[in-house]
């Protein structure tokens, strides 16, 4: 129960907007200091991802942004952006250290011992856990590794259980992500990208923001999205139901 509180403030801060990521900080998408020169995407983007405990993901769009500022002389915000850059290294390396120190019972899914999914029937319905549908060891930097099974699925009718983060706004939310637990983001360990599912809410409608654990059934998209040569998501979904799970 002690947790509690963390998964509060988490969902609250992200509730709120996390490209506004630093207290008393001009919102990335405005001029900061005064500078006529906008943030471009990829800084937006780099402090969506900083502001989401993302490490992995933030530090080489900090580094182009570093790159970019530097070539511009926009020193009011090279500082911050450098500052950012420590504090995903310094991050990286202690969860480096704290895997390495840690040997896993059985390891990670691999080719030869994950259970491949059965072909998604006509009419069916499947119900499954994130970590279920994302069940193989993933290249997030290079991609081009996805099971031809997992593949399969795509166009299937799924319903799933997680918790959700607001991608758009906090009221009237048409964009979420849905990841099986907030517990990790607490600890700076956001979900593997093949154990996220971005959530679409058909057009013209939205839904709000709920705390805990929903039920989210829709139609499946599998699919290596792009932004800036990143990969930024594997599995989308249509949703047809949003739902607070049964308890």
């Amino acid at each position: 129960m002690k947790l509690k509180p963390c998964i509060t403030s988490l969902l609250l801060f992200l509730a709120a907007g996390v490209w506004t990521v630093r207290a008393g900080d001009t919102p990335a998408t405005q001029p900061a200091g005064g500078n006529d020169v906008a943030p471009s995407q990829i800084e937006v983007r780099a402090l969506q991802e900083f502001g989401r405990s993302n490490w992995a993901g933030a530090l080489p769009l900090l580094k182009k942004v570093q790159a970019e500022l530097k070539a511009q002389n926009q020193q009011d915000r090279l500082g911050a952006i450098e500052e950012d850059i420590r504090v995903c290294e310094r991050n990286l390396a202690g969860a480096a250290n704290a895997q390495a120190s840690v040997t896993p019972a059985n390891g990670p899914p691999t080719a030869e011992n994950r259970k491949p999914h059965a072909p998604p029937k006509p009419g069916e319905v499947r119900e499954m856990a994130i970590k279920d549908l994302g069940n193989f060891e993933y290249d997030a930097d290079k991609g081009g590794n996805v099971p031809e099974d997992v593949k399969a699925l795509s166009g299937a009718m799924l319903r799933v259980s997680g918790f959700m983060i607001p991608m758009d706004q906090a009221d009237n939310i048409t964009q979420f992500a849905l990841v099986p637990s907030l517990f990790a983001c607490c600890f700076g360990q956001p979900p593997q990208i093949q154990h996220t599912i971005v959530v679409h809410v058909p057009k013209g409608k939205a839904v709000s923001y709920y705390p805990d654990e929903i039920v989210v059934e829709g139609k499946l998209t599998v699919e290596e999205k792009k932004e800036d040569g990143f990969i930024v998501s594997l599995f989308e979904m249509e949703c047809s139901s949003v739902k607070p799970s049964v308890k």
